[in-house]
């Protein structure tokens, strides 16, 4: 656990996409997905000059520590706008130092004004995260993810 100053945070623009793609494949590799991660560099700045692309960098003495990372999208139900948290990510040797909790505290501040819900998964077998989460006040409801790839689309339609 890293002690030190409190971390800042700010919002990752496209300047930073070699950064936010490196902590995207620590996670990816933590999580033993690697061979997930399909975008590059420039896909990253493409995406982090998207206005419904949030992504905010936890740094300590100007060294990102970790992130989170959301989609702003409509959802249909609701007939307004919701935050699809996509990951939310502490770095070796500074997680339980509440880095966590900053950057979720971080993006409550951001998106409060607009009353967004905030939504995301979190695998079943993750237990910790669901301790943190539902300290946070966090609903967790049960629900299978399915994933459709391509492939399996071109295997129904025969092609």
């Amino acid at each position: 656990m890293a002690t030190g100053p409190t971390p800042t945070a700010r919002r990752a623009g496209p300047a930073d996409a070699a950064v936010v793609l490196r902590l995207v494949r620590e996670i990816a590799a933590a999580e033993g997905d690697v061979s997930d991660v399909g975008s590059d560099e420039r896909t990253w700045a493409a995406m982090l000059a998207r206005p419904d692309v949030l992504v905010l960098l936890a740094e300590r003495d100007g060294e990102p520590v970790g992130y989170v990372s959301a989609l702003r999208r409509l959802h249909l139900w609701l007939g307004t706008d919701v935050l699809a948290l996509d990951d939310l990510f502490v770095r070796d040797g500074h997680r339980d130092a509440g880095v966590g909790r900053f950057l979720m505290t971080e993006l409550a501040r951001r998106v409060a004004a607009e009353d967004l819900v905030v939504r995301w998964e979190v695998r079943e077998d993750n237990t910790a995260a669901q301790r943190f989460y539902r300290r946070l006040g966090a609903q967790l409801r049960t629900k299978v993810v399915a994933w459709w790839p391509p492939e399996a689309q071109r295997g129904l339609l025969g092609d």
